[in-house]
């Protein structure tokens, strides 16, 4: 199975196809594995919709049930899967690429933009979670579903000071709007239209982002079918053109 460590982490991952990379975040929140592409909630599987043309890598995240196991503390947050994300990237020796993300895939994509802007061409965020708001006292019913889930090892006051490091921010969690407005890469962005996935807050992103493209509708019939033209379109457009 493919997989290695990184300083006690243990990162497990596969790949589809050939061609340049396309690194994926599948939905699921803190429960995000490769499993949840080939499930009804992912309308747009990139694993195989996109690997006759690219190199497509997914990933287990940290400590979401699967096979990528990490510690937890008090001070871990998003930049915690970003560090992930980038030995992922190292360890298979890729040093430009896509990211396509959906649903937590939306701040692990904006940890990205900030960390290694330079190695990012482009970037396809599907119904991004985020709030608009204040946040609600307590912990959430989906973040209390992975506690049950998973069951870490850890203390009551780890978990909550955990869940405020990932959503205590609001808006896109891992972004403020300064940093999505200073945001040049380019980008296709896809509405949520549920709580956890408010239009407002994809709407939004795609109004601050300066190369961003919105699209409202996306999840089935036509509209579905339209969305991966224009996602196949949008990746042939921002791939680099092949060194001689």
């Amino acid at each position: 199975m493919p997989g290695f460590d990184d300083d006690g982490v243990a990162i497990y991952y596969e790949e589809y196809g050939q061609g340049f990379p396309i690194l994926t975040f599948a939905p699921g929140g803190l429960l995000s594995t490769i499993a949840f592409w080939s499930r009804p909630a992912s309308p747009v599987n990139p694993t195989t919709e996109f690997a006759g043309e690219y190199r497509v890598i997914a990933m287990d995240q940290r400590n979401a049930g699967g096979r990528t196991r990490a510690p937890i503390s008090a001070s871990d947050g998003w930049h915690n899967f970003a560090s992930d994300h980038i030995a992922l990237l190292d360890y298979l020796g890729i040093g430009r690429c896509h990211l396509y993300g959906q649903c937590i895939g939306g701040p692990f994509i904006f940890s990205l933009l900030q960390a290694i802007p330079d190695r990012i061409v482009s970037a396809i965020i599907a119904q991004p979670i985020g709030r608009v708001g204040d946040l609600q006292p307590g912990r959430s019913g989906s973040f209390d579903g992975w506690v049950e889930q998973t069951k870490p090892n850890v203390s009551n006051a780890v978990l909550d000071a955990y869940y405020h490091n990932l959503y205590g921010s609001g808006f896109a969690y891992s972004a403020d709007r300064d940093f999505v407005r200073s945001c040049t890469t380019p980008a296709l962005v896809l509405a949520g239209n549920d709580a956890a996935h408010p239009f407002a807050i994809a709407e939004e992103i795609a109004q601050l982002m300066p190369n961003a493209e919105f699209i409202p509708e996306w999840k089935d019939g036509d509209a579905l079918e339209a969305a991966k033209q224009r996602m196949h379109a949008f990746l042939r457009q921002h791939t680099p053109a092949p060194v001689a």
